[in-house]
Formats: structure tokens, C-alpha cells, sequence
């Protein structure tokens, strides 16, 4: 009932063109639905928080109303209308907290026709060759390495997304219906579904939008199959056997807005700025309260020739308590380049998702247009 009431406001709303109205329409749906929020726990389907290509990531993932290629598949699924080529392909490799866990893109947008567009993508994040030490000791006391063995705990995604012009010009809108596939060896696994909704207004040279990740929630349903022997360690060792359950991931929802200037012919500067507006109980972050927390993140690029770039951005502030000395607030600063030869786009992002000394994170992703013939 209550996606059907904001499904209903925010059609009255693009129909009558007031967009004060959409406002009220989405401001009414997440004060309701605050009560609800506040009864489930927070972080879940967190693989899908990291980001995808280096271009976004370099500008520190305040990218939402900037998004104009098959990327929007991820951020927001109505830059799909902004695609210039008939079919473009995307891929993205990285590593994270010093290698362990791997993480790769893939997608693929196509243009239907003059107003709307379509696109997959694909998301792995995975730990892979992790020991299992559950047989290292039999039950006399005895140790035998040869007994170790190992599995892999991994997250996939499938987005598949669809993205319109409407008739007020400057306006698209997108949608993704996403399937989530989630394994932690042969001991569990889990599958889910959700829905994200975004908009895009372009207005001279600001461009304005939303996103609404997880619209609907999204619902992972996790199952178990543990050994009797399994179980025994566990209680031993005073570990919680996990049961099957219902894992819940809320909605998510982010406002945006950019501008792009050009300056002295072929020098170009875009900025952006995103609120993230969490509803899942007090999380730590810049600004916050029992029920809403809001997360900014900012980033800007400097094009020269719409050939190469540098972008730089900063987000994820958090409050952390350090031994004998007073809480600091730190972030997670991004930096990135890119160089778009023709149809083909290399980017590169340097990031440090665990705020720690050390571990920063190397995100290298290619593009690439491809025009058919009609």
C-alpha cells in the first residue's frame, strides 16, 4: 500500500509539472514509513555500497546527477537517456583491504529508440581460498593440516535497468530491478530481489536528481546447511548457529545536483554534491538522529579537450575514537584520472574505503561506444 500511494503521488505530480509536489509526495512517504525503519537493523547487501567505475569513484561517488553512461545502470538508471551511441560496454576491476576481496563490473546499455534506453550489469564481490579449520582437530586432540580446506564467500548482482524521456524537457526517469545471489561456501546462501528508482532534470547548466535504492526493500532469504560436526565446533567454540532468516535491506534515498562550466574553450570544471538520507536507526555519520542520518559526499572534474581528466572527491565522513586522544572525525578522500581516445575511455581511481594508512584501493575500468549502422 504504501509504494502504491507514492507510485500514485509522484504520477499526479510529473503530470501536473509542479515539482514542489513531488517533494511533499516523497517527503510524506519516508516520514510514514519512519516507525517501520527503526524496528530493522542497518547494513545489509554492503557489497553494493562500494561503487562501480573509476570515473564515479574518482570523483569521491557523488555522481548521481552527473551519471550519462551505461554506468547509470548502478547510479542512476535515468542517465541511461543521455547514452550518445547506439550500444556501450563497461568493465571494472578492483581489490580491497589489501587484496582480499575482489571486486568486478561488467554492463552492457543500448539506446530502444530516441527516448528511452536499457542496460545489464553484473556485480561479483568475493573473498575466494578462505581456510576452513573445522577438521584441523579430530576428536582425540589430534592436528592434521591436510584437513584444512577452503571456500568462498561471495556476492553477485544482476541489474537490469530501463530509463525514459517524459515530455517536460530536461526530465527522464529509470528504474532497475535487481537480483542479488549471495554464498558463503556449501554452508549458506541466500537469494533476493529489489527495485531502484531514479530521476534526472537538467536546467541551463545544473542538473538536478534522486535516487531511490531499494525502493521497496530488499529481501535476501538465507539458508543454512551445517553438519552435525559444523554445529559442534560452533557451540564448543561459542559461536551462534546461524538459522535461516530474512535479511532486509531498506530503502536508501539521495539527492543530488551538478553543474558543468566550460571555460577558455577547451577547458571544462563539473562539480557535484550528493545528500545520502539513510532511515535504518542512528548511523555514524556527519549529521544524524535516532531514525534519519544524512551522509554528504561532494566531487568535481577538469577536462581539457574532453580528452583527459583529473577528478578528486571526498565523502564518508565518520567520527572515530583513537587511544588518549579525543574523538576525530575522519574521511575518505578519492582521487582520479581519465583519458577518452575516440570511442574508448580509460579511467583510473585511487580510493581508501577503510579510511586506514595503507590500504588504499586500485580501480582501473574501460568504456566503450559502439555505434550500429542503421
Amino acid at each position: 500500500m504504501p509504494c502504491s500511494v507514492l507510485i500514485l503521488f509522484v504520477t499526479l505530480s510529473i503530470v501536473k509539472k509542479n515539482i514542489f509536489q513531488i517533494i511533499i509526495a516523497v517527503s510524506g512517504f519516508i516520514f510514514f514509513l519512519n516507525p517501520v525503519f527503526a524496528q530493522t537493523a542497518k547494513y545489509s547487501n554492503e557489497f553494493l555500497a562500494i561503487g562501480v567505475g573509476a570515473r564515479s569513484l574518482g570523483m569521491g561517488s557523488a555522481f548521481i546527477s552527473s551519471v550519462d553512461d551505461v554506468t547509470s545502470g548502478y547510479w542512476n538508471p535515468a542517465g541511461l537517456t543521455k547514452i550518445n551511441s547506439n550500444l556501450q560496454v563497461a568493465a571494472m576491476h578492483s581489490e580491497h583491504f589489501a587484496g582480499i576481496v575482489k571486486y568486478d563490473y561488467g554492463a552492457i546499455a543500448a539506446k530502444i529508440d530516441s527516448n528511452s534506453s536499457m542496460a545489464a550489469s553484473f556485480i561479483r564481490s568475493g573473498i575466494d581460498n578462505i581456510p576452513n579449520t573445522i577438521d584441523l582437530i579430530d576428536n582425540n586432540g589430534n592436528i592434521n593440516y591436510d584437513r584444512i580446506k577452503s571456500f568462498s564467500a561471495i556476492d553477485y548482482a544482476f541489474l537490469l535497468s530501463y530509463a525514459r524521456k517524459l515530455g517536460i524537457e530536461g526530465l527522464s526517469v529509470g528504474a532497475n530491478a535487481k537480483i542479488i545471489r549471495r554464498t558463503i561456501g556449501e554452508f549458506g546462501s541466500a537469494w533476493g530481489f529489489g527495485l531502484d528508482a531514479g530521476a534526472q532534470y537538467k536546467y541551463d547548466k545544473w542538473t538536478f536528481a534522486i535516487m531511490a535504492r531499494d525502493i521497496t526493500s530488499t529481501f535476501n532469504a538465507w539458508s543454512f546447511t551445517l553438519s552435525d560436526r559444523v554445529k559442534e565446533v560452533f557451540t564448543l567454540t561459542g559461536n551462534e548457529i546461524p538459522q535461516n532468516s530474512l535479511e532486509i535491506t531498506l530503502p536508501q534515498w539521495i539527492i543530488g545536483v551538478n553543474r558543468k562550466e566550460v571555460l577558455w574553450e577547451k577547458f571544462s570544471i563539473a562539480g557535484e554534491i550528493n545528500l545520502i538520507n539513510t532511515f535504518d536507526k542512528m548511523r555514524n555519520t556527519l549529521i544524524k538522529s535516532n531514525t534519519w542520518s544524512l551522509s554528504p559526499y561532494t566531487g568535481f572534474e577538469i577536462g581539457f579537450n574532453e580528452f583527459i581528466f583529473i577528478r578528486a572527491g571526498i565523502g564518508n565522513f565518520q567520527k572515530v575514537k583513537e587511544a588518549r586522544t579525543l574523538d576525530k572525525w575522519v574521511a575518505q578522500p578519492n582521487f582520479g584520472i581519465g583519458v577518452k581516445i575516440k570511442s574508448f575511455s580509460i579511467d583510473y581511481a585511487l580510493s581508501n574505503i577503510t579510511q586506514s594508512v595503507g590500504l588504499y584501493s586500485n580501480v582501473f575500468s574501460l568504456k566503450m561506444d559502439i555505434n550500429k549502422s542503421n
